[in-house]
This record gives structure tokens, sequence and C-alpha cells, in this order.
């Protein structure tokens, strides 16, 4: 899920992109959007439901559009810093604004621990003796020293990896298409094909399927922030149209992608500790292509993490400034490029515990912190959905009926969760979260309502 965290670091650099068009928008949303949720979470959601993940995609293709719209629509209406945080106070009041940031941060803090130990499990594919924890800590270290040096270039820095992560998806396209061809010498034998009964294409039946919807989401989670970059269009109405265009061209290379991966081997050669890409290559005599794949996907995953914690401080400074977090952590220091070290502290300390995570827990890690990362990041999406209702009083029946469907689809790919044993932690990882957040909430309104009285 990597959108969350680029666009929030443009959001801090309107004034450069203030007469983007809609074209520009698309382009980086998908660019944004693509990350190792994508490239490494897939693979669970594949062992899950086998080929029907396709189907997955899909579904997760139009709840995520319709997030986006609204979203759009939102702030092409009223744009505002805050985004689906002012939305959702404007909305519903104080108590939905605070506990829709605290939900956001808190999911960017799990998508950051979910990027951190993808990293990790990637990098054991050259160091296989070295343990998760070490690889995380390095990483940690790394990523907090880039946010040290500051944003400036980190915009044109992002660009680049945004076509470094395209580039490895249409790569795998190809040379899945030449080596089904038989074209490139391997072992073919083992292709399964494209499935011909409901067996074959739901293996794991309706609960396998429905466990995978939550990592199909993942991979396109950060449409969010997307919406957000909408404000600076030339043309605020052109937002929707960007956003048919980036989910249509986001959609398109991700299923055939995932399609060519399916019909390449068997659904029990995937797991969560390597690409399915490369994995459905790994039987043809291409020997540079997993080393030069998984690089590609640690560079990338690299960035949006380094970006996810740069977006955690920024948006824990705007809580602070809304007064829903303690003043301090809205404190910048010039002597480190003004750089708002105490909300990078918090937000490190996040890291911190991915790291410590990782070494007490290093078997199913990912897959929990990445299922209550993804969750996390659906409730905030059902925030819009919802805040929708109030601000877009204009909207028909017919638009009023999508945004059910979109609330349906969330729904289900949360319940999904359940489904399976191996990802069911997550879902309780998740609720331990919002339990906190509302419970904090529940305090929080006693106290606004008695500074009201005492006013």
């Amino acid at each position: 899920m990597s959108g969350t965290e680029s666009g929030t670091n443009r959001k801090g650099n309107g004034s450069k992109e203030s007469g983007m068009k809609w074209w520009q928008l698309s382009l980086v949303g998908a660019g944004c959007t693509i990350g190792t949720g994508y490239f490494l979470g897939s693979s669970i959601g594949i062992s899950n439901t086998g080929p029907s993940i396709v189907f997955s995609f899909l579904l997760a293709s139009l709840g995520t559009y319709i997030v986006f719209n609204l979203l759009a629509k939102m702030t092409a209406k009223d744009p505002q810093e805050g985004s689906f945080c002012y939305y959702a106070e404007k909305a519903y009041g104080r108590w939905a604004g605070f506990s829709s940031g605290w939900n956001y941060w808190c999911s960017n803090v799990l998508i950051m621990g979910s990027q951190l130990i993808a990293l990790s499990i990637l990098s054991q594919f050259w160091f296989p003796n070295i343990s998760l924890w070490i690889f995380a800590a390095g990483y940690a270290v790394l990523s907090i020293s880039v946010v040290f040096l500051g944003t400036e270039g980190f915009d044109k820095i992002e660009d680049i990896f945004a076509v470094i992560k395209t580039a490895a998806i249409l790569i795998f396209i190809i040379l899945g298409t030449v080596a089904l061809l038989g074209w490139i010498p391997g072992e073919g034998s083992e292709q399964p094909g494209m499935p011909v009964s409901a067996e074959k294409l739901f293996p794991n039946g309706l609960k396998g399927f429905w466990a995978s919807l939550i990592y199909a989401f993942y991979a396109y989670g950060g449409v969010e922030v997307i919406g957000l970059m909408a404000m600076q269009l030339r043309k605020k109405g052109d937002a929707p149209k960007a956003g048919k265009v980036m989910m249509i061209g986001l959609t398109t290379i991700y299923v055939i992608s995932i399609s060519l991966a399916v019909t390449m081997v068997s659904i029990n050669r995937f797991h969560e500790e390597e690409s399915p890409f490369v994995t459905a290559l790994s039987n043809y005599n291409l020997p540079f292509f997993p080393h030069l794949f998984n690089g590609a996907i640690i560079i990338a995953g690299f960035s949006t993490m380094t970006a996810a914690l740069y977006g955690v401080t920024t948006l824990m400074v705007t809580i602070a400034k809304d007064g829903n977090a303690p003043h301090f952590f809205g404190k910048k220091l010039t002597k480190f490029k003004s750089l708002p070290l105490p909300s990078l502290g918090l937000g490190a300390l996040g890291l911190l515990v991915s790291v410590v995570t990782a070494l007490l827990l290093p078997g199913k890690i990912y897959e929990y912190i990445t299922t209550a990362a993804g969750i996390l990041l659906l409730y905030n999406w059902s925030f819009i959905i919802i805040s929708s209702f109030s601000i877009l009083t204009e909207k028909k029946m017919l638009d009023k009926v999508i945004s059910l469907i979109g609330l349906t689809l969330i729904l289900c790919a949360v319940i999904g969760t359940l489904m399976d044993e191996s990802i069911r932690p997550g879902f309780y990882i998740s609720l331990i979260f919002v339990s906190i957040i509302g419970i904090v909430t529940l305090i929080m309104r006693k106290r606004w309502k008695a500074d009201m009285n005492d006013l």
C-alpha cells in the first residue's frame, strides 16, 4: 500500500503542483499506490483462494473507486487541508474528526510496520541466515536517517521509485507471456493453466475467496490521499475523471499480472515470504529475474515505508494543531530543518515496536500486521463514505446506492478476515486499536463538553 505515504508527502508541497493536470494525477496515483502490499501481500491472497484472486482484485477495484470518487467530489466542493478528518468532523462533529485522524495515524503506523517486515522478508532472499529483526532494525534506522535529511527533492525521488514499481510489473507481464508461449527454457509441465471448473477456480471454497478480499483491498491502499491531491488540479471537476483513469490503469496491470502468476504454477507454491511473481517464474531459466525483481521491490518498499514515516510525522502535527493531540507534537525545531522531532519520535517508536514484534513473532507477523493495517485502512474508508452522505447532500438515489455498495464491499473484506484462522489475529489486533481509540474519544468528549460549559 504505498500511496498513503507518498501522497501525504506531496501534499506538503502543494504550491509546486498547483497546476496539475488530470492525467498527471492519474499517473501519480497509479505509481504511488503500487507497493509491497501487491508485490508480496498478494501471495497470501493467492494461497487463500487460488485463481479466483482475480475476482477479489476486481471487487476491490470497484470498492476503491467508489471511495476515491466520493473523496474527490468532497475535495472539489470544499478543498481543505484536513481532508477526510475535516469532512468527518464537518459531518458528525469533533468526535468523528478526532477518531478518524487517530485511526488513520494508527493504520499508517501498521502499514509502516508491514512495509518494514516485508523488506526484511525480501532481504532474507539473499541472506536467509540473518534474523528478520536485524533487517527490520537496519531499515528502520536508515528510514529515520532519510527523514532527518529533510524533504527537498523527495518528490522527484518518489517519481523515480514509482517508475521502478510499474516497470517491475510490466517486466513480469512480458516475461510471463513469453514463458507461457514456450519461448523461454524451463519446466512448464507444472503449469496449471486456466481453471476450467469451479473447484479449480475456488480451490478453498467461498471462505478462502472471502478471506482474500482484504489483501486485494490492501493492494489499492492510499486512495484516500490521492483524493487529497485532487485539490491541486487546475480544474477541480476533473478529479473523478482522473480517478477513473487511475483505477482502470491499476486494475488492468494488477489483473493481467496476477492472472499470469496463477496460471504458471500451482497455488501450493505461493507463500508469504516470496513475491508471487518470483514464484511464477522460478521454473524458468531466468537466473537474473529473482534478483532483479527482488531488488526492485525492496527499493519500492523502502520508499513507501520512508514516506509513511514522513506521513505519520506530518499528520501528527496536523492533529496536534487541531487540538486533538498534545501541542508538544506540533513543535518544530529549526536546528533540524524545521522537522517536528516529537512527532518523528512518535513515528519512530512505531517502527521500534515493529522491530520488537518481528523478534518475538517472526513466523506470522507479516500476515498479522498486514491484515490489521488493511482493516484499519478500510475503517477509514468507511468514514469517508459515511461522511459523504452528510456533505454531498445533492447526491441522487443511484449515487447513494453505489455508496452503499462500497460500504458493503468494505464490510465483506473486514468480515472475511474471520474466515481464515491464519489471518484472524490481524482482525483482533485492529479491534484493539479501535477500542483504544473509542475509549479515548469518549474521554475527550467529556473533556470537550466540560470546556464548553466553562465558557
